[in-house]
């Protein structure tokens, strides 16, 4: 094979070197610079040589930042974010920049002073500025601001009423900015301080922007500091809270229900329940209902997750009750299970109190107990002694027979008087049910950070858990005579029974009835007769022929079809997604998106300032991981940012979605999905990319759809016609081949 020489003169294009990246400079007055930067060299030097480009002395007192809209400075730390293109901005170090701001902010000139403050406040996103005003004291020179510099210009409020207003706006945004890098601790604010920022709420109540960032300062002081509880929970109320709810201004509301989760989440277990008291009298949730749930505008994300942490903390209310056991002794209790009787039959003639009597009422008791459907008889307190549900079983069926006596009685009597052994035990039947609909409103587990599934209907009465019981009890008794059930084998009529209203409760929820009329209705539509037939559907949706040829078949497609799914995940990383930032303030949604690269060797990713709309290009996102290193994806508790310590962080719907890529020796990139489905699809994709099996629930689920309709399609021309499980014997050879026509 003969070997072709280049010419001595010619030259081959070669890539430039993975260290070296290719920038524009800009400074101030100058024509912007292109230049080389080697990123193996310190920065130090990188800044002395444009600097001695530009004839400027003291390059000390330089750094280099990006000229985009975040104005980041480039340090040690995130130099290798710059891309091959960017441009650079030389300018003054955080330091000289922060004692700069630090001086300007005190300037006697209004609007000097006005203009530095909007500086600080762009500045304070950058952690590497952050630091070193911090430094100076600059938290406390804020602080000292906002607890007195407010008095200095009270006076100039009715001539300079604006320029006032956007001067606390910015010392507001600046101190916010600032506490979210994690630098400084919460515990360290004055009694002055919160009450400054808590008359705010009241007094700027026409200010969007100076309530918005008193509201969210209330919040994290709240969630970050006991301390601070206590003092917050002292200079706020309820009644401050509530008129900014009945405004229209979505964003206010939110910070506002943040606030009142804040101050019920950290509450002590004595005081959480009259706090619910106070929000009660307040009518806290008819005005969520008018104005927000009801309001004539859709339900962002954030709202519909802060009615989410209200609504889980409200049922939580119910903990207590749920895991207290009924004393047997205790009289108060007793007389609970007596009303329940009296109710139920207080219609049959009770015997008069003479002597002899004593017998004949304790043989009537413990038949009304029985016919009530307890399990013990003589003393139906003891079947309140398991927990859960405890009391709280007792509480619903004293409501449903007070509030809704007619179904009650009914329910009782009818199945009393069965003697077909049909009947349903109401008292055994609500000690189960009320314990399944703790497990379904996961009655005393912590909220989820990401979760917004809140159900309208919850907001429409003061007592909805009860109601919801109600409901569901009169639901179970019709399905129980539906399936034919029967009390003689109870566990195991119970398990079928229950396992059925489950399901039909579920089905009911996930169309999110607005009101619980509209629940009862869904229900209605839901019989056992019609959850058969969903079931029969979804099972013939879900075929599985177990025949020996389809099974062969199925082994043999299912390579392809496992491979069409791994594509789909890889194209599904390479458009990327975006997550959410959590910290313990989330009203200032931070984002940041990755995506994979078209050839599947990086992942791009990067910080956002607000949620995107569609995919985020590749040059957008600052920072890069090689796929070749990645050592091991983790997920769950094994999650180095599971580990942490945090109220919010350990509980279990956090726990389901995240996932970390460990590499290097210590590096590692931390998520947490917004919701299963991309968990589902992240995990499985990066398992692809390492060569591993993709094991998530919607890959079992995708490889058994893709695979039934593959098999069907591939039966078409079979239907009806059975298919045997052996295959066919091959006939005798013929006795000649005179049939065979030679097309040559």
């Amino acid at each position: 094979c003969p070997v072709v020489l280049a010419p001595k003169n010619s030259s081959v294009a070669m890539p430039p070197p993975a260290d070296i990246v290719k920038v524009a400079i800009e400074w101030p007055g100058a024509f912007p610079k292109l230049m080389e930067i080697d990123q193996k060299k310190p920065l130090s030097s990188i800044i002395k040589e444009v600097c001695d480009g530009w004839s400027l002395a003291n390059h000390d007192q330089f750094a280099l930042q990006h000229a985009d809209s975040s104005n980041f400075y480039i340090t040690e730390k995130n130099r290798n974010e710059i891309k091959n293109g960017a441009i650079l901005r030389l300018t003054t170090s955080p330091a000289q920049n922060a004692q700069q701001l630090h001086e300007r902010i005190q300037s006697s000139s209004m609007d000097a002073k006005l203009e530095a403050l909007k500086d600080l406040a762009n500045y304070s996103r950058d952690v590497t500025f952050a630091q070193e005003f911090i430094n100076l004291d600059g938290i406390f020179l804020l602080t000292q601001m906002v607890e007195s510099g407010t008095e200095r210009y009270q006076k100039l409020q009715k001539i300079m009423k604006p320029c006032f207003g956007d001067m606390l706006s910015f010392t507001l945004t600046a101190f916010v900015e600032l506490m979210d890098h994690g630098i400084v601790s919460w515990d360290t604010f004055s009694v002055a301080f919160i009450k400054k920022i808590a008359s705010y709420v009241n007094k700027f109540a026409s200010d969007i922007s100076i309530l918005q960032r008193s509201l969210a300062i209330l919040e994290s002081m709240v969630l970050n500091s006991h301390d601070l509880y206590q003092k917050v929970a002292q200079e706020i109320t309820i009644g401050q809270l509530i008129p900014h709810l009945q405004g229209t201004d979505q964003e206010i509301q939110t910070y506002t229900i943040a606030v009142i989760n804040a101050l019920f989440l950290k509450a002590p277990d004595d005081k959480r329940q009259e706090m619910a008291n106070i929000l009660a009298q307040k009518q806290l949730r008819s005005i969520i209902l008018t104005h927000v749930i009801r309001a004539q505008r859709a339900i962002n994300n954030e709202m519909a997750h802060q009615l989410y942490v209200l609504q889980v903390l409200t049922f939580n209310l119910l903990e207590d009750r749920m895991m207290t056991k009924m004393d047997p002794q205790d009289q108060a209790q007793r007389d609970i299970i007596f009303e329940l009787r009296r109710i139920a039959f207080d219609a049959e003639s009770e015997p008069n109190n003479s002597s002899g009597s004593m017998e004949k009422r304790k043989s009537m008791y413990t038949r009304d107990y029985k016919k009530l459907g307890f399990i013990n008889h003589v003393n139906p307190a003891m079947d309140f002694t398991q927990t859960p549900p405890g009391m709280l079983a007792l509480d619903n069926m004293l409501y449903f027979a007070k509030h809704h006596q007619d179904a009650y009685i009914r329910i009782v009597l009818e199945n009393s008087s069965r003697e077909d052994k049909h009947e349903c035990p109401f008292g055994r039947s609500s000690i189960e049910l009320t314990k399944m609909l703790c497990e379904i409103l996961k009655v005393g587990e912590l909220p989820s950070e990401t979760c917004n599934d809140f159900h309208p209907m919850f907001f429409t009465h003061d007592r909805s858990f009860e109601e919801f019981f109600c409901i569901c009890i009169q639901l179970l008794n019709k399905t129980w005579k539906e399936m034919r059930a029967t009390s003689e084998d109870f566990n195991k009529a119970r398990k079928r029974v229950m396992q059925v209203v489950k399901e039909q409760i579920m089905r009911a929820l996930t169309t999110k009835p607005s009101s619980l009329d509209q629940f009862k209705s869904k229900l209605q539509n839901l019989s056992y007769t019609e959850i058969l037939k969903i079931r029969q559907s979804e099972r013939m949706n879900q075929e599985d022929f177990q025949s020996r040829p389809i099974l062969e078949l199925k082994e043999k497609i299912q390579p392809e079809i496992l491979e069409l799914i791994k594509q789909q995940r890889l194209n599904r990383l390479v458009e990327g997604t975006c997550f959410r930032k959590l910290n313990s303030r989330r009203r200032q949604d931070k984002f940041w998106y990755c995506r994979l690269s078209p050839n599947h060797k990086v992942l791009h990713y990067g910080d956002l300032e607000e949620s995107p709309q569609g995919e985020v290009p590749h040059d957008s996102l600052q920072d890069k991981l090689p796929v070749a290193d990645i050592k091991a994806v983790v997920t769950g508790k094994d999650c180095p940012h599971m580990k942490e310590k945090g109220a919010l962080k350990q509980n279990k719907e956090v726990l389901e979605l995240a996932f970390s890529i460990l590499y290097d020796s210590s590096g590692q990139l931390n998520f947490i999905a917004p919701d299963k489905h991309e968990y589902c699809v992240w995990t499985d994709g990066l398992n692809a990319l390492l060569g591993k099996d993709m094991l998530s629930d919607l890959t079992r689920n995708d490889l058994d759809t893709l695979l039934s309709m593959e098999i069907k399609l591939r039966l078409l021309d079979l239907e009806n016609i059975q298919i045997p499980d052996a295959p066919p014997p091959i006939p005798k050879e013929p006795s000649n081949y005179d049939f065979v026509y030679d097309c040559n």
